[in-house]
């Protein structure tokens, strides 16, 4: 694990392990082909964290990569009601919990109705919070130490080819001392995830569109503890 100290007063302690392998995709691909999120898999009792997990990447991806064309979930679950794919969709989400495979013909309808090439599917594996106190007087907790760990695996899968061309493995741990009740939130921490798991997708920067400022870049998530 490798710590990153925020520079912001009161900002976390940020403890990440990250693995990640490109199978197929190279630079470019993303800017070329687009990508959409489509329905993350969650361990049991975390059902409800899925599309906040979906919305935190996209929101990332859209606003660190402009040049790439992000489809949100919600935007390609239409897409596909639209289309009169919900069984279809279904189906190929009932054999993948069997196989671990998506049906290719269905990959390929989704890339066309949502005008994407990658699809993108995450899988929250583990979130826990926790807090323990730092500092008291006369038996009153003044500092407590609020805690984290979120764990998610992201794989791309290209629509037309029916396989995996790239998968990532993040463990994140976050923690931050406070004099607040208010715990580390899973969209701030999943927003974390977000930003340094796509640091290591193959990209190209494209010169014709105006870069994101990089200043701005640790101005995006507002830490609230």
């Amino acid at each position: 694990f490798l710590p990153l100290l925020l520079p912001a007063c009161g900002g976390p302690v940020i403890y990440a392990s990250l693995q990640h392998r490109s199978i197929g995709l190279k630079p470019g691909d993303l800017q070329h082909g687009g990508i959409a999120f489509i329905t993350p898999s969650s361990i049991t009792g975390r059902e409800e964290d899925r599309e906040s997990l979906a919305l935190s990447f996209a929101s990332i991806f859209q606003s660190e990569y402009k040049d790439i064309r992000v489809v949100t979930l919600p935007e390609t679950l239409s897409a596909i009601n639209h289309a009169n794919l919900t069984a279809q969709y279904k189906a190929m989400f009932d054999e993948y919990q069997d196989t671990g495979i998506f049906q290719q013909d269905t990959l390929r309808k989704i890339g066309e109705v949502t005008g994407v090439r990658y699809l993108a599917q995450l899988k929250l594996s583990g979130f826990r919070q926790g807090s323990a106190g730092r500092f008291g007087l006369l038996g009153l907790r003044l500092m407590e130490t609020k805690r984290a760990n979120l764990r998610v695996f992201l794989q791309i899968w290209d629509s037309q080819e029916g396989s995996i061309v790239w998968e990532g493995l993040e463990e994140l741990n976050l923690s931050t001392d406070t004099f607040t009740e208010k715990v580390i939130s899973f969209n701030d921490i999943a927003r974390q995830s977000a930003r340094e798991m796509l640091e290591h997708i193959p990209y190209q920067k494209d010169p014709k569109l105006v870069p994101l400022d990089e200043a701005q870049k640790g101005k995006d998530i507002n830490w609230e503890f």
